[in-house]
């Protein structure tokens, strides 16, 4: 397969998802204006969305979910200090070492299960004031974990461990990249999650379906401080209407059927269970993100992956030496879903016949 050619399932991620006509018509069509100056009609009512759905005072438009987080740990925190994370985090494994680079923070990792530690972790990770140590001033808590598989935080686990940062002058932020995932598979309103953190952000390029971009919300006075960094590292725009719109026509018509998403990744997981040679955890899959390990079969994920795509063009994601990651979003249909089981099956039997 030419590397040029869009494979016939993508599994990889559901960042690979392309705007769908009705969404680029709404983006051809939207009012723009000057953004940094406040005069873009789109952004203005995007990021009031934002505001509404996570229920904070403001909210700021941002190319990127990794700029949200950046922009979020820059305000939050002072050179020097340390923060708790899930050793999984993305902030940790997938910003480019952005924390101490940008900051100058520490992030220290615990080892929780499927991406979710526990308040007692929290709690005993917390380093008690000295002048030889950092200061433990914050917490990130990513919803969903995506290297947990998709995992959804527990409302009553998120109250436990914000309690306790409250308790202990930390601030809390969520990296909610996957919070409507989230959302839609426990019923639980996004504002709800959202009320135990200082700042969250929510990522329109994933579930969504939108082409770019990231919102970035809390108080008034945090957004403003948020903007000055946008300012400052390039995040700000001029007619940033154009890709504004694609967030809000996703927030209009693409949140509910993330349902879609996780029935058929519900799916994916009973039917690749089935299949001799393969670790899959069917009951683990909360959301749109399954994970399977191939080291029975005596491949590793990164040849596991080239086969299916050079003999089925079906692509997936390498997320560890033996783990695959396969993702299921908008551009993936149930029938689709069939096709790649039966491409897995294949490439899996041959592996198996050759061991």
């Amino acid at each position: 397969m030419s590397t040029s050619q869009r494979p016939l399932i993508d599994l990889y991620s559901d960042t690979i998802t392309l705007p769908t006509a009705a969404m680029r018509t709404f983006m051809a069509e939207a009012p723009v204006g000057d953004e940094q100056k406040g005069e873009d009609p789109s952004v203005n009512e995007l990021t009031a969305m934002a505001a509404e759905l996570l229920g904070k005072e403001a909210a700021v438009f941002l190319p990127s979910g990794t700029m949200c987080n950046e922009i979020a740990l820059a305000v939050h925190s002072r050179p020097g200090d340390e923060i708790l994370a899930d050793a999984t985090a993305h902030i940790i494994n997938y910003e480019v070492g952005g924390p101490a680079a940008l900051s100058g923070i520490n992030v220290r990792a615990l080892e929780g299960e499927r991406g979710v530690f526990t308040a007692e972790q929290f709690r005993a990770a917390i380093r008690t004031p000295s002048r030889y140590a950092p200061a433990t001033t914050g917490v990130v808590i990513e919803q969903t974990s995506n290297a947990g598989g998709g995992t959804v935080w527990p409302l009553e686990r998120i109250e436990e461990i914000t309690g306790i940062a409250r308790e202990r002058g930390m601030w809390a932020h969520m990296d909610g990249a996957r919070l409507l995932n989230a959302s839609v598979a426990s019923g639980i309103p996004a504002k709800t999650y959202a009320q135990h953190f200082d700042s969250v952000f929510i990522d329109l390029s994933k579930g969504l379906g939108a082409p770019v971009g990231g919102l970035l919300a809390g108080t008034q006075e945090f957004i403003d401080s948020a903007w000055r960094l946008k300012q400052r590292w390039g995040g700000a725009m001029r007619q940033a209407g154009v890709i504004a719109s694609a967030g809000v026509y996703a927030l209009r018509h693409h949140v509910d059927r993330l349902a879609d998403d996780h029935a058929n990744a519900r799916l994916l997981a009973t039917e690749l269970a089935k299949i001799e040679g393969l670790d899959v955890h069917p009951e683990h899959v909360e959301t749109n993100i399954v994970l399977f390990d191939v080291s029975a079969i005596g491949l590793t994920a990164a040849e596991f992956g080239a086969r299916t795509l050079a003999e089925h063009g079906l692509r997936i994601s390498v997320f560890g030496p033996t783990t695959v990651r396969v993702v299921t979003h908008l551009d993936v249909t149930a029938e689709q879903i069939s096709v790649a089981v039966e491409a897995i099956a294949k490439v899996t039997a041959n592996a198996l016949a050759a061991v």
